[in-house]
């Protein structure tokens, strides 16, 4: 089974749906069946490519609600082992490092792409990192067993810029205007972090479906509210 999950560093509720399908797959009977793969998704292409502090970005956006939202947030995140840190967090642009999501997963394999992921979710949201950085990403990269100089010539390049600027385009064309969404066999689209227990279901669900082929083909879910606060995060 192959699932492709579209999503971007600078979402929460991406690193809450992480946690949460990961938790499910452990779960799973088949799980030594199924090939997971991330997809690029930015929220912000207009994001400057030079760090900045994220309260004040997303105040200009939301308003006072994002008080509210942290809150929330921080109190979900608790749950699933996630120290969200949002006073010292950094806005910044997403694109260099989903274009090093690409080479991870292109030449090193999935789980490496995974690790790195999960690596970068942690920089943005724990420890106030700079992922837009290149010494930075670079660390990262290495620490996921990515090779030094392949990731240093790679981010110095536009290598694999054409490659995921296209994929968030098909994304868009698919009608995916949230994160995250999980794209199960590229047929049935799951929108949101649900619960463990949910996605365990749809892995069961779609397990049974492809043992005997569907004609239907469901589409994406469109979100109901421009922001971060119902389990996704909206364009």
């Amino acid at each position: 089974m192959k699932v492709e999950i579209y999503s971007d560093i600078a979402c929460p509720w991406c690193y809450v749906g992480k946690r949460r399908f990961e938790r499910a797959l452990a779960a799973y009977p088949g799980a030594d069946t199924v090939e997971v793969a991330y997809r690029p998704y930015q929220l912000a292409p207009e994001a400057s490519p030079e760090a900045e502090p994220l309260e004040p970005v997303l105040r200009r956006k939301f308003g006072d609600r994002v008080s509210e939202m942290h809150a929330h947030l921080a109190e979900v995140g608790s749950r699933e082992g996630i120290a969200f840190d949002f006073a010292n967090a950094k806005s910044v642009n997403t694109l260099l490092a989903h274009r090093l999501l690409h080479l991870a997963e292109t030449e090193y394999g999935t789980t490496a792409q995974a690790t790195l992921k999960n690596a970068l979710l942690h920089a943005y949201f724990v420890e106030g990192g700079n992922v837009g950085d290149r010494d930075q990403l670079t660390e990262l990269a290495v620490a996921a067993g990515l090779d030094r100089d392949r990731v240093t010539a790679y981010l110095a390049s536009d290598e694999g810029t054409a490659e995921v600027q296209a994929r968030i385009s098909e994304a868009q064309l698919m009608g995916i205007t949230a994160v995250p969404t999980f794209v199960f066999e590229g047929k049935w689209a799951v929108q949101g972090a649900q619960e463990a227990s949910t996605f365990l279901q749809v892995l069961e669900q779609v397990a049974a479906e492809t043992a005997t082929p569907s004609p239907n083909t469901p589409t994406p879910n469109t979100p109901t509210a421009d922001d971060c606060a119902d389990g996704s995060c909206a364009i």
